[in-house]
């Protein structure tokens, strides 16, 4: 499994950016996919997830009404939509991919992460 993730950069308070998250390998045994992010000094934390099957998805509270999740699945990518962006969403993001492993086992994959600066 490969995640590359793509379209972090810096932009000021009230901006908007766009991250993208392309997969490598079988989509068989995916669980979800989602974004986290890690700002320095603190632990990382989920932004927004979204389901393989019926693609539900789960956001952050600091994350709802500003952030959108979805996915192509002809292209095995997933979107993060981030608008109305603050300070507080600098952290270096990173997509995440859960799979069922071969014991019933959460599998957890991990791209290299993509910066996002927010200026005020």
């Amino acid at each position: 499994v490969q995640l590359v993730e793509s379209g972090g950069g810096s932009v000021q308070a009230g901006g908007s950016l766009r991250l993208s998250c392309a997969a490598s390998g079988s989509t068989f045994s995916i669980n979800a996919m989602g974004w986290y992010r890690q700002a320095p000094g603190k632990q990382r934390e989920l932004v927004a997830s979204i389901r393989s099957g019926g693609g539900s998805t789960n956001y952050a509270d600091s994350a709802k009404g500003r952030f959108s999740i979805s996915r192509d699945n002809t292209k095995n990518t997933i979107y993060l939509q981030m608008n109305s962006l603050k300070p507080e969403d600098t952290a270096v993001y990173y997509c995440n991919q859960r799979r069922v492993g071969r014991y019933g086992q959460w599998d957890d994959y991990w791209g290299q992460g993509t910066q996002v600066t927010v200026s005020s």
